[in-house]
């Protein structure tokens, strides 16, 4: 009994005297990478800048400095598109094992969450390359419409140095606004918010961390109502139990805290696009024995372009490098006349009208809406090579011909327009409608208030855009471009694409007005390909191409327009 009783108070006098120790984390965000595995710039012929295996060069010195069981690297999802690094091995070498999947595994993430653009390159890019990533992919309110459960895993835990990490995955519910249903066929996308709120109780009895990796914005403060497209703080403030969010999808930086109900505060992240940043969280952890608390956590956003290429890792993606450049430099045809996408914002312009025109022949519609979907590009004259093609077209988008009354029409354009335009009042106002709050942003593109993929315009009618009118009342159609009476009560054949025949941008739905459901029933056509696939194959028929505006259309009162466009171009690009 004597020898219990000492042993007893010697393990008592072991716990007494056993100090909290304190543990420091780095948590590594990379999200909307959009294919920029590699540093070279295949649409420019040139070494390119931002790019995971630069990006490496930062995860492997964190990891040297941190030692590697206390660094977590992470992915918030649109990794499979929007450049040609992704596309050749989406569609073109579906042998091999993916390039994206390859340089993931490489760089040994932690898990990664599925985003809008990795589900719209279809189930089986998407479902291939999820079985060759070695780390966990996660989507808790992606759902399997057979079974109730998530498609893939909703949360996954990561243990290190005895700390006990949960990681959330959830993706933006817009998907059905924006993609065909066969991209995205036996799933259905639950509101954030509350499958968040669903394991959450379950992820904090396992884990002594909680983190949210979603592919949604931030979006707006104090946002109510469920399926927003940008809902992290949303999530972060109504959902009590993260202790730090990792977002990404629109494209905004950001580094903030939020206080949810509770009023405790949540650390939220987001690094841009295109792997220029990576986002950093430093955890600091207290373990108490069992115990362990998040006792601060901070973070900051990494300018990946500062760091050098990783040369071992270079090396070993040289193969696939060179796959894509030798793919992208393909001569497809010659081009006589420079394109670039600044004159669609002011009127018409040869980029987009090239565009039109092509969406007309293919389709043997009357009538077509095309919006810039590249910001600022451009097409020199010369050699077209397949590179040139992800500058004229952006996305992988299919087409579309749907039945359009004459009214429905109008009502489209009339929304395009007044998310395009302001209503002057005086020669001296802007005819774009800029953010007023970001007009001064480094980042041009967030200088308006509507992103530039939303600017449809028209082909196949003439017609004015008098922009001292408000919205509803700013379109005059006079006729189709054939000279035939445009009537408002008649149906036409329109050529749109995918995204925009789906309701992305709420042209057709809050514009046009057509219920959503009733969408797909106004679809009469749709290719099997890409649209950019059609473009290459026009181009290579047709040789030499000489693009011109078709000038249909016009922004009017002409003597206002035409200097506050100079002035415009100016604020939009200087």
């Amino acid at each position: 009994m004597k020898h219990l009783l000492l042993l007893l108070f010697a393990l008592t006098a072991t716990t007494l005297s056993a100090k909290p120790r304190e543990i420091r984390f780095k948590i590594l965000e990379t999200t909307d990478v959009h294919g920029n595995y590699f540093p070279y710039d295949y649409l420019n012929q040139q070494p390119g800048e931002g790019s995971l295996i630069r990006a490496y060069s930062f995860v492997k010195a964190q990891r040297q400095l941190m030692k590697p069981q206390h660094v977590l690297l992470l992915d918030a999802g649109d990794i499979l598109q929007g450049q040609p690094s992704a596309y050749y091995y989406n569609f073109m070498d579906t042998v091999s094992q993916h390039a994206c999947a390859s340089v993931l595994n490489y760089m040994q993430y932690d898990a990664a969450t599925v985003g809008n653009h990795d589900i719209e390159a279809g189930h089986a890019v998407y479902d291939r390359w999820t079985k060759e990533c070695r780390m966990p992919m996660l989507g808790a309110n992606i759902i399997r419409t057979s079974t109730g459960q998530p498609y893939w895993r909703p949360y996954t835990i990561i243990k290190k140095d005895g700390v006990r990490f949960a990681v959330l995955g959830l993706l933006t519910t817009g998907i059905p606004n924006w993609l065909p249903e066969n991209l995205w066929s036996g799933m259905r996308f639950d509101d954030m918010v509350e499958v968040a709120r669903k394991y959450m109780p379950e992820m904090r009895r396992q884990a002594d961390v909680v983190i949210g990796l979603f592919h949604s914005g931030v979006g707006r403060e104090n946002a109510t109502g469920t399926k927003n497209e940008n809902a992290s703080l949303q999530v972060a403030q109504q959902v009590p139990g993260f202790d730090l969010i990792l977002c990404g999808h629109d494209h905004r930086k950001a580094n903030r805290k939020i206080a949810n109900v509770n009023g405790d505060s949540v650390l939220v992240l987001n690094t841009g696009a295109n792997a220029h940043f990576v986002a950093v969280a430093d955890l600091v952890v207290e373990k108490n024995g069992k115990k362990v608390s998040v006792k601060s956590a901070t973070g900051h956003l990494e300018d990946i372009d500062q760091w050098e290429v990783n040369p071992e890792m270079l090396a070993h993606f040289q193969p696939q490098i060179d796959a894509v450049k030798k793919f992208t430099q393909e001569v497809i045809g010659h081009n006589a006349t420079e394109l670039t996408t600044r004159p669609a914002f002011f009127g018409p312009s040869a980029f987009v009208d090239f565009i039109h025109q092509l969406q007309l022949k293919i389709t043997g519609a009357q009538i077509s809406f095309v919006a810039p979907l590249s910001f600022d590009a451009r097409i020199p004259v010369g050699t077209i090579r397949v590179s040139d093609m992800f500058n004229l077209y952006k996305f992988e988008n299919m087409l579309y011909v749907m039945q359009l009354t004459g009214q429905e029409i109008k009502n489209f354009l009339e929304y395009s327009y007044a998310g395009w335009t302001q209503q002057m009042s005086s020669p001296s106002d802007h005819l774009l409608l800029f953010n007023d709050r970001t007009i001064n942003s480094p980042e041009s593109w967030q200088r308006l208030r509507t992103p530039s993929y939303n600017f449809d315009s028209a082909a196949g009618i003439l017609y004015e855009v008098d922009v001292t009118k408000p919205r509803g009342q700013k379109i005059t159609i006079k006729s189709l471009a054939t000279g035939e009476p445009f009537d408002l009560k008649q149906t036409y054949r329109v050529a749109v694409n995918s995204y925009r025949g789906n309701g992305g941008g709420g042209l057709m739905t809050e514009g046009a007005g057509i219920p959503r459901e009733q969408l797909v029933k106004r679809v009469v056509w749709s290719t099997d390909k890409d649209l950019r696939y059609y473009l290459m194959q026009e181009i290579r028929q047709q040789k030499d191409i000489a693009p011109k505006a078709l000038n249909q259309w016009k922004f009017v009162p002409e003597n206002w327009t035409t200097p506050a466009a100079q002035r415009d171009s100016i604020t939009l690009f200087q």
